[in-house]
């Protein structure tokens, strides 16, 4: 959802286009297209800790960034959705498949 707002703060989308995606995916929620999934936190947060090392220093990629993809990889995603560009080029390099909207 911060994501999202975040977008909007910077003008990457518009309000509208920021309100009718927060819409979309409570709707996809509660019609089960998709669903909240519980995540191993200590494991999860070793993993962040690893891509950090390995990565931050070459991409310059934020906290929240690497643990959203950690948390991605955690999760058996195939796919990851960013609006922001270092978490984009984090998500590549660990061939997570990228949809930028």
């Amino acid at each position: 959802m911060n994501s999202i707002a975040l977008a909007v703060s910077r003008g990457d989308i518009s309000s509208e286009e920021g309100e009718g995606t927060l819409a979309d995916i409570e709707s996809d929620l509660k019609a089960g297209h998709l669903h909240m999934a519980d995540l191993l936190w200590r494991k999860g947060l070793e993993l962040a800790a690893d891509l950090s090392r390995q990565h931050t220093p070459k991409l310059g990629t934020r906290t929240l960034d690497v643990l959203h993809v950690a948390s991605a990889l955690m999760l058996g995603c195939k796919s990851f959705v960013t609006y922001d560009e270092r978490q984009a080029a984090l998500a590549k390099v660990v061939r997570l498949r990228l949809i930028q909207p």
